[in-house]
């Protein structure tokens, strides 16, 4: 059953009946009327004196609801209107002010140094999000002198790699390499060599610290990545993961090189530790090629 609202007029008359029962219990009570006796007032009269009352209420309750409405709201709501002496006021402080040499000065010192400090930070952000692309190799300088530097003639153990490996594989590779100096090698780039952006995103991948940072502010690993269908060719690799030691740079551009450029003695092959592929080519005779490599990875 739904429930309503009575009206004024129900709850007016509500009120007389609570109240007429009232006055009339407190007459039986005083003895002042006796039951079955007829009442000197009528019972009509107290329910008019009643609706009256409750009627005036409401009227006062009207009233005020009127009156605030009718108040006008506090506070401008429009912007104060200027005279004109005040514009003419306003005018003639502007054009009486007498500019600050020295002000004017620290002004313009002050943008100069903003331009130089932007154009310097713009530099740096291009800087890394060229690495962070894979587009600029990491500041190989830096990784030299966090350490020992290597010997004019030494090897530089390199991962041949492909883009089908497991991410999470080329990380781990990545990370042992940051320690051995090494290099990851890849024969092409996923989606062909006119598309860099593939590359570029699988650099970004294997090489982040935090494989959930995005953007070019990531920390990346001191690991150089490197696409030389050469020196696939030239150590006979046709398949990955392998490790060779190859001596001297084998990061540097084709310009840069020799016809014959130096190629490794041995070339071990197995999705193994980097740690266990150089004892394999230890074991293989490469004792001199991985001593330095080996000494990195292990901190010694």
């Amino acid at each position: 059953m739904p429930i309503t609202r009575p009206s004024a007029a129900d709850l007016r008359f509500a009120i007389a009946l609570s109240l007429g029962g009232a006055v009339g219990f407190a007459s039986l009570a005083a003895g002042q009327i006796s039951p079955g006796a007829p009442d000197e007032e009528s019972p009509s009269s107290g329910r008019a004196d009643i609706e009256a009352e409750g009627d005036a209420t409401m009227e006062r309750l009207r009233g005020a609801i009127a009156r605030r409405k009718a108040e006008p709201q506090t506070g401008p709501t429009v912007m104060p209107e200027p005279s004109e002496a005040e514009r003419r006021r306003a005018f003639e402080a502007m054009r009486s002010h007498t500019p600050s040499p020295a002000m004017k000065a620290r002004a313009v010192e002050a943008l100069e140094a903003g331009k130089d400090r932007f154009a310097t930070e713009r530099a740096a952000m291009a800087k890394r999000l060229e690495q962070a692309l894979g587009l600029e190799a990491p500041d190989m300088k830096a990784v030299a002198d966090a350490g020992p530097t290597p010997a004019a003639k030494g090897w530089v153990p390199v991962l041949f790699a492909s883009s089908s490996m497991p991410t999470a594989t080329l990380r781990t590779y990545a990370a042992q390499l940051e320690k051995a100096r090494g290099v990851i090698a890849f024969r092409g780039m996923p989606g062909g060599m006119t598309k860099v952006a593939p590359m570029a995103k699988l650099t970004a991948e294997i090489l982040r610290l935090d494989p959930g940072c995005e953007g070019p502010a990531c920390a990346m690993r001191d690991v150089q990545l490197i696409v030389d269908p050469l020196v696939f060719r030239q150590h006979g690799v046709t398949r990955v993961p392998a490790l060779a030691m190859i001596p001297g740079d084998p990061a540097l551009p084709y310009c840069e090189r020799e016809d014959e450029s130096p190629r490794a003695a041995q070339v071990v092959y197995g999705d193994a530790a980097l740690s266990g592929l150089l004892e394999e080519i230890a074991r293989l005779g490469g004792k001199e090629e991985v001593r330095d490599a080996q000494s990195r990875l292990e901190g010694r």
